[in-house]
């Protein structure tokens, strides 16, 4: 593998063998001091057009943690501002000497143009409302290892519930857990579906009320609004009465339940509940899982011979 510039570049092998890899950098990341050099010498560039906390500042504790050397690119600090093409910005970058580039972008595609401007390895960050294929691995990670299936959601149903249409987390998702053998029901209102869901292998609700007590996980996504004109948004108040996570819903769901949100949440739309207070509620760890899948990921791309790497790195 190159790069990982969709869920669709992976076979269900590939993210079997990376939810395993990650077991190997959860290991890393639970000791005193959580570093090892499997990947030093590298340089890992962190180029993102979009604003990011959780993304970006995963990858590149990622990367530090396997010794590599981390460029951090923010656009609206750059010379973007100035006219510099996307062109111009990677190949200035490439003759730094980058090894693999990490980029999210408002533009889906951008990761797959980008290849061909660079011999760096390319990992989407997140394009437009294409794919965001980390974010994926991050969840399946989270859901299998807290249901104790290591390579395996068969049985398990997946209610993924909000603004289906403008969200690459929902499509990357929708592909690596229905691989895996889950359910996926897709709860949303209309205006939220793509206008056709032909091949996706799922279900649809038209509320969470349908849904809450009998799903083993409720993902709560965010309203897109920066990706939708205001002729798309509903009534935010109607929004909320069919499809929010309220206290009284959260009491509903079954005691084994995870709730997960790729993040941020927009507190008093989507989740009106304090996360916190739901016993199922895996939202943090997503974000501690996300750094061991990244690791992961990097080590895949950059590590060289994968056996001798984990003798000699990651296992140091």
């Amino acid at each position: 593998m190159k790069h990982l510039l969709s869920t669709r570049d992976l076979s269900t092998e590939d993210i079997v063998s990376l939810l395993a890899m990650a077991d190997h950098m959860a290991e890393i990341n639970s000791r005193a001091v959580p570093k090892v050099p499997a990947l030093r010498g590298r340089t890992v560039a962190s180029v993102f057009f979009e604003d990011s906390t959780r993304t970006r500042l995963s990858f590149e504790t990622a990367a530090t943690r396997l010794s590599a050397e981390v460029m951090t690119f923010i656009a609206s600090s750059s010379s973007v501002n100035k006219g510099e093409s996307l062109r111009d910005t990677i190949e200035t970058l490439s003759a730094m000497g980058v090894d693999a580039f990490v980029v999210r972008h408002k533009s889906s595609g951008a990761p797959q143009q980008i290849t061909q401007w660079t011999d760096a390895a390319v990992i989407n960050a997140g394009d437009g409302w294409h794919q965001h294929p980390t974010q994926a691995l991050l969840d399946a990670y989270t859901i299998t290892r807290n249901f104790k299936e290591l390579n395996s959601m068969q049985g398990r149903t997946v209610a993924i519930v909000g603004d289906i249409k403008h969200s690459r987390v929902a499509r990357s998702d929708i592909d690596v857990f229905t691989r895996l053998g889950a359910h996926v029901v897709l709860v949303a209102p209309t205006a939220f579906l793509p206008s056709s869901l032909d091949g996706w292998g799922v279900t649809t609700a038209d509320s969470l009320d349908d849904v809450i007590g009998a799903v083993d996980v409720v993902y709560m996504l965010r309203i897109q609004r920066e990706r939708m004109d205001a002729a798309q948004m509903p009534s935010l108040r109607e929004y909320s009465s069919l499809f929010a996570l309220t206290p009284e819903r959260a009491a509903r769901m079954q005691g084994h339940a995870l709730l997960l949100h790729p993040g941020p949440i927009n507190r008093g739309v989507e989740m009106i509940v304090d996360p916190s207070l739901v016993p199922g509620s895996r939202i943090l760890q997503q974000v501690t899982n996300g750094i061991s899948i990244r690791m992961a990921v990097l080590f895949s791309l950059l590590g060289g011979d994968a056996t001798t790497t984990l003798q000699n790195g990651v296992e140091a």
